[in-house]
């Protein structure tokens, strides 16, 4: 019996396992057909295939259906055997048009060949990976002469290629650092070469070196001691560059020093040294090889380059502080703006104030002194000149020029305090109502700014409303996470929120966009600046909040404002605290150019038993004072008449043996004479109007005396 290929196949059992799966692959699916039916010339070529140790493969007939050896199943990796008997194209999807012209091409009966080809192949689960092949195709013929088929050989040279290529890029990174160091080896910029014979202490160097440290060439080419070269240093940087001379023989680290070196003309250059030592195998230092590079032009560029930033930072520091000046006048006008704008309100409650004191007093003029209701006409016209007091401090306060001051601010305090003064800005016919939790959260702001920007809120609520309507002020405790801070500048935490609602008018969104431009404002020329709300969002932003205002038209305005909780413990003024009238006895001299003041002082220390001396101005008072006669304490009103004033009064006190006490009395802190910013320390304040007790506890402080 004739032996089939299959038999031949079971009978080479070295031929492996690419053999024994073409043996039991079912062919009469492919256009193959039953491997028994196969013709010889085809058996033929399969068989030189796989006794191959090269990958080979054969792509038969015109589909180029593929059969192929172990070391192309290898070389396909986890593909096989899913491959064999598929189209070649199918096979190999990513290199499918490559596939199909090769085909095609040795079915025309012509070979091809390829060096070095680059694919994208997939191989298993990785992803895909370049390789590189030596592929060789040629065609196989039918007994009568006809291509039927392709021989493929492929070669994995990707390893070689590698090498090869990086190979070929560390020969081009060496010509690039070779040309490199002799461009710059024969550039204008470098002053020589240089080694120093660390054992024998011999620097020695070209002759560029001898002439940047101006030695002689025979004294290079001998060699001479590294202090020689050291003494040539700049003496402001020798003791730097033998530090790192030193570190580098050490431990080895490489060694880069820019210094000054002294020239032939008397002058310095700037070079830039660079190095690096050599050590022997026991580890001590040998050799000392380097360059000299000269920067002297790019050290004067950047000297240069400081001195204009320093200039320039001058100029900027100039600019911020005429901003900040800038500014200052600007608030400042915005309080007189307001204050102007509450002048008709405080005038009412003055003459009020005035109307209770003179009621007072004309009943007592019809009241005998046993009469029982004269102690309560008293007490009602001393509680008249209390309102007239307060009122007076708080426009003193808000008009006073200060620096940023930041204090804790209990909110409900804020609100209690400020309610009468904003009822004066925004008139009788505007009501204000309050709103706060019951135990509102302390934020630490300055107090004065914050004062002048609730008003100026008030009062554009107030033009708002038209001087009708409701204002409300508002307080609420808030914990703002990431989303609540997104967009505003803050961050996550505690926030106390201050809000400002009233019923006006409203505002378009073209005019709600604009509302914190500075100069922008829709009040008719000469009734606002269009500072009043870019002020406030300043002030806001300065103290580490957010500002935000939504307006509708027709319904009102409301201001949010957000400042950092604090957890510390409201700022307190301290109270005063009531006494009792002092036991005179020292001798007072009073000064004061309003006869009915220095009256009703001079009365009232005589009731306190003090022996009293009166001045009319700093002239007269000067006179007593250089009359020789004791004087204990110095009672002086601050602005006066004549050359003389409460300052030099003051002077000639301070200057006695010991120091004569001396008290102001003002009714406007602004016009206290200071040195220095602070009095003097024998100096002390009393404020107008003020009553008996606290006079008498005012001197009995100035004296050392305790109170009576």
């Amino acid at each position: 019996m004739t032996s089939t290929f299959s038999d031949h196949v079971q009978l080479d059992s070295w031929i492996g396992e690419s053999a024994r799966a073409i043996r039991d692959f079912d062919w009469r699916k492919t256009p193959l057909g039953p491997i028994d039916d196969w013709p010889q010339h085809l058996r033929s070529v399969v068989q030189v295939m796989l006794r191959n140790a090269l990958p080979m493969a054969v792509l038969w007939g015109e589909e180029g259906t593929l059969l192929y050896n172990d070391a192309y199943a290898r070389f396909s990796g986890t593909r096989h055997p899913r491959i064999l008997g598929m189209r070649i194209t199918d096979a190999w999807p990513e290199a499918s048009d490559f596939n199909r012209n090769v085909v095609e091409t040795g079915l025309r009966g012509e070979s091809l060949s390829y060096h070095g080809i680059s694919f994208l192949l997939e191989r298993g689960n990785a992803a895909p990976a370049e390789v590189f092949l030596d592929l060789h195709y040629s065609p196989v013929a039918s007994n009568d002469g006809m291509p039927v088929g392709v021989l493929a050989i492929v070669v994995d040279t990707t390893e070689r290629m590698r090498l090869e290529r990086t190979r070929a890029e560390a020969e081009a990174a060496f010509r690039a650092a070779d040309e490199r160091l002799q461009l710059a080896l024969n550039s204008g910029a470098v002053r020589g070469t240089f080694v120093w014979e660390i054992q024998e202490n011999r620097v020695k160097g070209d002759e560029r070196f001898a002439r940047t440290f101006s030695f002689t060439q025979q004294q290079v080419e001998g060699g001479f001691p590294i202090e020689n070269a050291i003494d040539i240093i700049h003496p402001d940087d020798r003791e730097r560059v033998t530090s790192l001379i030193a570190q580098t023989v050490r431990d080895g680290s490489p060694y880069r020093a820019e210094y000054r070196i002294r020239t032939l003309d008397a002058g310095w250059i700037w070079i830039l040294a660079s190095g690096r030592c050599e050590f022997d195998a026991a580890g001590h230092p040998l050799r000392f090889p380097g360059v000299i590079v000269e920067i002297h032009d790019r050290k004067m560029a950047e000297e240069a380059l400081r001195d204009m930033t320093r200039s320039l930072e001058d100029k900027i520091s100039e600019a911020v502080a005429a901003r900040i000046a800038v500014e200052a006048q600007l608030r400042q006008s915005l309080k007189m703006e307001a204050l102007g704008a509450m002048t008709g309100g405080v005038a009412h409650d003055f003459n009020n104030t005035l109307q209770a004191i003179s009621g007072n007093l004309q009943l007592m003029q019809y009241m005998p002194p046993t009469d029982p209701r004269v102690p309560e006409r008293i007490q009602a016209a001393l509680d008249a000149v209390q309102r007239g007091a307060k009122l007076a401090s708080q426009l003193l306060s808000f008009a006073r020029r200060q620096p940023q001051s930041p204090v804790v601010i209990n909110p409900r305090r804020l609100f209690d305090e400020l309610h009468e003064l904003l009822q004066h800005a925004v008139g009788a016919s505007v009501t204000i109502t309050t709103m706060l939790p019951d135990h509102p959260w302390n934020f630490r702001v300055d107090r004065n700014q914050l004062e002048n920007a609730l008003l100026n809120l008030a009062i554009n609520a107030r033009d708002a409303m038209r001087g009708d309507g409701r204002l409300m002020l508002a307080c609420a405790n808030e914990t703002l996470d990431d989303a609540a801070c997104e967009g505003k500048e803050l961050r996550p935490g505690d926030y106390v929120r201050l809000t400002a609602s009233d019923t006006g008018s409203g505002m378009t969104p073209d005019v709600l966009e604009r509302a914190f431009e500075p100069f922008f404002t829709t009040k008719p020329e000469g009734h606002g600046t269009g500072l009043g709300l870019s002020m406030v969002f300043g002030f806001v932003k300065q103290s580490g909040g957010h500002i935000a205002v939504s307006s509708t038209v027709d319904v009102g305005t409301t201001v949010e404002i957000l400042f950092p909780r604090s957890i510390e413990i409201e700022s307190m003024t301290p109270e005063a605290v009531s006494i009792t009238a002092s036991v005179g006895g020292a001798t007072v001299l009073v000064v004061d150019d309003d006869p009915a003041v220095l009256s009703s002082t001079v009365a009232i220390l005589e009731t306190m038993h003090f022996t009293v001396l009166r001045a009319a101005n700093g002239d007269a008072a000067m006179s007593v004072l250089e009359s020789g006669i004791g004087v204990e304490l110095i009672l002086t009103d601050v602005v006066m008449p004549g050359k003389v004033k409460c300052a030099d009064l003051a002077e000639w006190a301070f200057a006695q043996v010991p120091p004569v006490p001396v008290i102001y009395v003002s009714g406007y802190t602004r016009d206290i004479i200071t040195r220095d910013g602070v009095l003097r320390p024998n100096v002390t304040l009393l404020h107008k109007p003020y009553s008996a007790q606290a006079l008498a506890k005012e001197i009995a402080s100035a004296l050392g005396k305790p109170d009576a």
